[in-house]
């Protein structure tokens, strides 16, 4: 009894060590990505190929490395993007929000410009058939003051 209770231990701790190390290895791993994320985004902000002033752009370059050695920095999910077009959408007029969707949604749109170069555009057309001409009047009697026929 006492050798099973051995060997269930032996395994046990050899599974807990093989579990740290995967779990060590995974922070290494995320702690390089984000060391040469940070060595790239530093460079560009030091060669002037940043949108903005050097002394912000090395902020927010800090900044982001920061984040990522916390867990903190997430990484670009589409999900997360469609809930934000859904709630900037959600702020408009009823009458406006649908045609929104539809452009944050990517269908029937054209979407030009970027995000470095000031903004993305979207645009969708929509084609609006014009209302029915209205009705004719009905003619008016072509002498007003004459009185109606007998």
């Amino acid at each position: 009894m006492q050798f099973k209770k051995n060997a269930m231990y032996k395994a046990l701790g050899f599974s807990l060590c093989a579990l740290n190390l995967a779990f060590a290895a995974s922070l290494a791993s995320a702690a390089d990505t984000a060391t040469s994320t940070y060595k790239q985004d530093r460079a560009d902000c030091m060669d002037g190929r940043s949108t903005q002033d050097r002394a912000t752009c090395l902020r927010d370059v800090g900044a982001a490395l920061n984040e990522a050695r916390h867990g903190k920095l997430k990484d670009d999910d589409a999900s997360v993007y469609q809930q934000n077009a859904r709630i900037r959408c959600n702020a408009l007029p009823d009458a406006d929000r649908q045609d929104c969707l539809v452009r944050m949604s990517g269908r029937d749109t054209t979407i030009s410009g970027s995000v470095s170069g000031g903004g993305i555009l979207r645009e969708t057309t929509t084609i609006v058939p014009d209302p029915p001409p209205p009705a004719a009047p009905a003619p008016e009697p072509m002498y007003p003051n004459m009185p109606a026929p007998r």
